[in-house]
């Protein structure tokens, strides 16, 4: 059975409430509120079988101003729309402004009833018609059909049922393919059952006892009891309204705006990357880094809009934006929106989501401009294939692209098949579907053969790199079975070698790196020369050996704990390091402080070594600079209570 949903739209007391009952026979104002003041408050709900098989759903929105945001909430996620106005009033204030939300949102198709016509002459009926189709004129409406009908009378409501069934037959049915995802538009305590929330099938399907979480909150539940229009199944689809019965979840955990998926397939975000639609009739330019209403779903939260490209919008135009979030949403791309000011209330833009999760872009950025116009105008392939560019060296998995691509997961792994059979990607995670760019992958192998290189040179004298002092030395995204496959292939193509725990290049050889015997003559000569010690350039000199290479036993002897580096070209030995130490903690804690010539007579040592010996005791904490003197950090704040 084919199912599609319908909304009404249109200005407050034109009748929208009256023509669903004279469809259905059923009043969709269920408050008492709504009786009593005799208008539509809340979203109503009802169905209709149509003569063709099809299952039509219905939503009635309010069409009062104050509840413009209730209205947004019913439409998104409609088929059809009929746009209704009364015959003896006319277009409207919440005529256009419903018709703006309706263009925004890319309602697919509709039709217009005009309605009351019992109300007026044939004259007056004719000057409407005439007014409507110009104000649709450049909408979606623009070919739509015209139909006058008297909900009292029932003059004309037949006609109506027929064309509704010959429109919904032209809608093209949703696919239950993509992930399940249902945004809440009631929710509410049932007697018997406990927590029920409904709302319009986006995609996907649902069954009865399966676990669902609601976002943002993240709490998950079981589907005790699952109905589409009244009736119990066993199974929902997209396109159909469902109310599902909750187990585990509390009613007052939830709200309207929050949205059931199934358990870790979606995740909320606060950033958003899309194209703005700025309105014609607008009031004003619209300035970047304002603050806005922002409707998408059944969610209203502010929103920052950040312009990209320019520093403000004019009436009329569109744009890159970055919406900054004041709550969490959930939101896929291609996704519409609806943006509604901030303190005039009314509906001045909306536009498509682009990324539901980006970085924070630097503004006037020629590069992201790019990116998101190949977003905004290439194909779902092409963003996938920029989603995975842009993910870098750590990789991305399927669960991420779902909540990047607005693809289904069996399309995603397809495409994911194809480029790794051409040799684009590298599948990291078989079961979580990670994947890697091959030019990514291949630059953390040279990544890696450079460290080795650098660990070579440094340290002559070591075998080679522990895999876990390695994968430090590599971005923190690369994770554990990325590395390891790294390493694998870096070893089978024989471009490292592993031997015993260590990794090394294949010309790496340790047994004529110290031939010369140099690591003990350096040890030797920093040990003998005490607290002036000979820098690796004087050694060099005085040996006539390649200082590069005395250099490196010097980093070599840091790297063993032997010296001890203070500043470039100053090592001590750790002997006469720690014996200094001891000295200067004693003579602090007898005198409390001391300056700086009373330091450089402890070690009868030149400027050239006591500044920077009694600097780094500051940078190893063991001191604290006040003012020209130095005292223990830990008696610090006692012999600043002293001094006071």
């Amino acid at each position: 059975m084919k199912h599609v949903i319908l909304g009404t739209a249109g200005h407050i007391d034109h009748g929208k409430t009256s023509l669903v009952k004279a469809l259905t026979g059923v009043d969709t104002d269920r408050l008492k509120e709504e009786k009593e003041r005799g208008i539509t408050i809340e979203l109503g709900f009802t169905f209709l079988g149509l003569p063709s098989g099809v299952q039509l759903g219905i939503i009635d929105v309010p069409g009062h101003e104050k509840f413009v945001k209730h209205m947004v909430a019913g439409v998104w996620g409609i088929d059809l729309v009929a746009l209704v106005i009364a015959a003896d009033e006319g277009v409207m204030p919440q005529t256009r402004e419903h018709l703006d939300i309706c263009r925004l949102l890319k309602v697919k198709k509709g039709l217009i009833v005009l309605t009351k016509i019992d109300l007026v002459d044939r004259e007056l009926l004719e000057l409407v018609k005439e007014e409507v189709s110009e104000i649709v004129q450049d909408t979606f409406l623009k070919e739509a059909p015209i139909l006058a009908v008297s909900s009292m009378t029932g003059e004309g409501i037949p006609q109506l049922l027929s064309t509704l069934d010959l429109l919904s037959q032209e809608i093209e049915e949703r696919s239950s393919n993509g992930l399940f995802r249902l945004p809440i538009d009631r929710v509410f305590v049932m007697k018997g059952f406990g927590t029920v929330v409904t709302g319009t099938m986006i995609s996907g399907s649902l069954s009865l006892g399966e676990t669902v979480q609601v976002l943002p909150s993240g709490l998950e539940g079981k589907v005790r009891n699952l109905q589409v229009y009244s009736q119990s199944v066993e199974k929902a689809v997209a396109g159909e309204r469902a109310a599902v019965n909750l187990q585990g979840i509390e009613t007052s955990a939830i709200e309207r705006g929050d949205v059931l998926i199934r358990p870790n397939t979606l995740k909320p975000t606060q950033l958003i990357d899309a194209y703005l639609e700025y309105l014609q009739d607008a009031p004003r330019s619209l300035k970047h880094r304002t603050e806005q209403r922002f409707h998408i779903g059944t969610t209203l939260t502010n929103a920052s809009l950040f312009l990209l490209d320019r520093e403000e919008l004019a009436p009329g135009e569109g744009g890159f934006v970055q919406l900054r979030l004041e709550r969490p949403v959930v939101a896929l791309p291609q996704d519409r929106f609806v943006i509604r000011g901030s303190s005039a209330i009314q509906t001045i833009g909306g536009g498509v989501i682009l990324d539901s999760h980006p970085d924070k872009h630097r503004r006037y950025s020629s590069s992201v401009i790019a990116d998101l116009s190949l977003l905004k105008d290439g194909t779902t392939e092409q963003a996938l294939r920029q989603h995975i560019h842009h993910s870098g060296t750590g990789g991305i998995t399927l669960e991420d692209l779902l909540n990047r691509v607005e693809m289904p997961p069996s399309e995603i792994q397809s495409i994911i098949r194809k480029m790794a059979g051409e040799g684009d990607l590298l599948l990291i995670d078989p079961e979580k579907l990670k994947v890697i760019e091959k030019g990514q992958y291949q630059g953390l192998k040279e990544r890696v053969l450079a460290q080795l290189g650098e660990f070579h040179q440094r340290f002559p004298m070591k075998s080679g790199l522990s895999k876990e002092e390695l994968r430090t030395k590599l971005p923190p995204e690369v994770d554990v079975k990325l590395f390891q496959i790294l390493i694998n292939e870096l070893i089978q193509s024989k471009k490292v070698v592993l031997e015993r725990d260590k990794l090394r290049l294949p010309s790496h050889q340790i047994s004529s790196v110290d031939e010369k015997g140099l690591v003990k003559r350096v040890e030797a000569a920093v040990l003998k020369g005490g607290l002036k010690p000979p820098s690796p350039k004087e050694l060099s000199e005085e040996w006539s050996e390649r200082e590069e290479e005395v250099r490196a036993i010097f980093e070599h002897l840091v790297h063993e704990g032997v010296l001890i580096k203070i500043k470039s070209e100053i090592y001590f030995h750790r002997i006469h390091f720690e014996n200094l130490k001891e000295e200067l903690v004693n003579y602090l804690k007898s005198h409390q402080e001391i300056t700086t010539p009373q330091f450089k007579e402890m070690t009868k040592a030149s400027r050239k070594y006591a500044i920077p010996l009694i600097e780094y005791f500051d940078q190893i904490k063991l001191t604290l600079r006040l003012g020209e003197k130095r005292v223990l950090r830990g008696a610090s704040q006692s012999h600043e209570k002293k001094l006071l």
